[in-house]
């Protein structure tokens, strides 16, 4: 049999059509680079997949999958407290996803893609998180509160708001009230970062002693009533 120029050219075609197809075939395995983007108390945001700090803590989570065109994608996001990884408290579908998270302790996050294209099936699930994969982790801090016995509101800028130490953590519900010896309210704040500058009704208060209330929780189910004196000294 003998082959002509024009059908050389058409099988020399054919050949590179079939190579091309195959390189875009193994070209185009989807893969998945899950990463985690947290919302900061001042509003910034950051990645990081290894986070550790106060409730609340505002998180959204991206699978960043490439390759994906032609397959169909399936996306399970798994979070699980450390230690009860077959257990796990929750369960995200899509692939982005997002969680505020408020109970302390070390949090982790795996997502489970499966991607399928006609016979083929590409897996990340649970072979892949016990081998190769790194959950992403977000530990959140145990509770604690404390107020301070004495401020000095003289515009020295220095203590010159009563407030809730810096150190506070995890506090996912706070109510503070400040009275004066008589019982009267002065003032009340919802905000640990917040506080009373020494004034009532747009007039500063008198030195002396003065008596703050709280009631606060943690995200730890800690419950705050925090009773204390408030020496006011300009």
């Amino acid at each position: 049999m003998i082959i002509t120029k024009i059908e050389m050219r058409q099988i020399t075609l054919l050949l590179c059509l079939c190579i091309l197809s195959a390189l875009a075939h193994a070209q185009s395995t989807p893969s998945i680079d899950p990463q985690a983007t947290i919302t900061l108390t001042d509003g910034t945001t950051e990645e990081n997949n290894a986070y550790s700090g106060s409730a609340p803590v505002q998180v959204q989570f991206a699978a960043n999958a490439t390759d994906t065109t032609g397959w169909t994608c399936h996306y399970e996001w798994h979070f699980y407290l450390s230690g009860n990884r077959s257990n796990p408290y929750l369960v995200r579908y899509g692939d982005n996803t997002e969680y505020t998270f408020t109970q302390s302790g070390t949090h982790n996050i795996e997502l489970y893609a499966t991607f399928v294209n006609g016979t083929d099936t590409v897996a990340y699930t649970d072979d892949y998180w016990t081998s190769e994969g790194t959950p992403i982790t977000i530990t959140v801090s145990e509770s604690s509160l404390n107020m301070p016995n004495a401020f000095s509101p003289n515009g020295d800028g220095v203590n010159d708001i009563y407030r809730a130490k810096t150190e506070y953590k995890s506090i996912i519900q706070f109510h503070a009230y400040i009275f004066n010896r008589w019982g009267q309210k002065l003032f009340e704040w919802t905000d640990p970062a917040e506080g009373w500058d020494g004034t009532y009704k747009g007039h500063a208060v008198k030195d002396g002693v003065y008596y703050c209330l709280v009631k606060a929780k943690g995200a730890d189910g800690r419950i705050f009533n925090i009773r204390t004196d408030v020496n006011l000294i300009r």
